[in-house]
């Protein structure tokens, strides 16, 4: 049976006069899913990437995750809260900074993996637990070329050339005294490869309307990458008891077309422990971390 417009205004009015006083009862609440920024209280969920085969044969899966907050980061221990089924420790992050981090680490694979078997990884944050599946689907498999599409600013990669990974490097003691200045240098050399898009500036010119209209805060999705060069600094893993690290400067200026970039910087903890850094070189499609173990401890009287 089709209602008509006269019809369906009439059902609408009648289900509108029964529902008000139970409503009316109901706190005013937001639903989980609801399109708003949120600066804290919200959990992280771990994502599966897809798996990759190396070209020495063996499989590696890569995870990321999505901190739902907008300010809030996000320590989490190995543990009951941050484990895989496998073994609690894959070299999972401790520390999860905000918003969607794409291929943030790889596990490597037993030999005799089945395909069809999960690994599975679990984050309870702010109350609650999220959980990130993953398996050798045959969709699922990701290469260099995958990880580009997602990580650059959109479009095909490079083909004639390629573009290959930036190699990075560096140097800096292991152990240091809380609220001592360490001294760290990374370098990182590229192929050069994205090159930077020309911006047809004579189009523009002629049609006004093709030119990039500012956005009210929070309208636009999240920036992608910027090709080009660059080092950065961040903290991976805190320790099981808390500690910050802050780094000055955290990060190079991007150099679209660059071949070599050096950043030395200070890092300074705020409490003795474990922390694992991680510098990380872009060149905005493709990305190189390099892990760090620092040892801080106690101020020495």
């Amino acid at each position: 049976m089709r209602f008509q417009p006269a019809s369906l205004l009439a059902l609408l009015g009648w289900w509108g006069t029964c529902v008000p006083l139970a409503a009316q009862s109901i706190r005013d609440q937001l639903p989980e899913d609801a399109g708003f920024a949120r600066t804290a209280g919200q959990n992280v969920q771990p994502f599966f990437e897809g798996w990759q085969r190396l070209p020495d044969g063996h499989i590696v899966m890569w995870f990321g995750y999505l901190n739902r907050n907008y300010q809030e980061e996000l320590d989490i221990s190995i543990g009951l809260n941050n484990k895989f089924d496998l073994k609690d420790d894959m070299d999972q992050p401790t520390h999860f900074y905000t918003r969607r981090r794409l291929f943030v680490f790889k596990v490597a694979m037993p030999d005799d993996w089945p395909a069809d078997k999960r690994l599975t990884w679990t984050l309870t944050a702010n109350g609650r637990t999220s959980a990130a599946n993953g398996w050798m689907q045959p969709e699922w498999e990701v290469d260099e070329g995958v990880m580009q599409m997602n990580i650059g600013p959109g479009g095909a990669p490079p083909i004639n050339p390629p573009n290959t990974a930036p190699r990075i490097s560096v140097n800096g003691d292991t152990t240091i005294e809380a609220g001592k200045p360490l001294k760290l240098t990374a370098s990182a050399t590229d192929d050069g490869i994205p090159t930077p898009r020309n911006l047809n500036r004579n189009a523009v010119a002629n049609n006004p309307s093709a030119s990039r209209q500012p956005l009210p805060p929070g309208a636009g999705p999240p920036p992608r990458a910027q090709i080009g060069l660059r080092i950065r600094w961040i903290l991976y893993r805190a320790p099981a008891g808390g500690g910050r690290a802050v780094f000055e400067p955290d990060t190079t200026n991007i150099v679209a077309g660059g071949t070599s970039a050096q950043l030395a910087t200070q890092a300074t903890f705020s409490a003795p422990g474990m922390y694992w850094l991680r510098a990380i070189a872009s060149d905005g499609m493709l990305e190189t971390a390099y892990d760090l173990r620092v040892t801080v401890i106690d101020r020495q009287r």
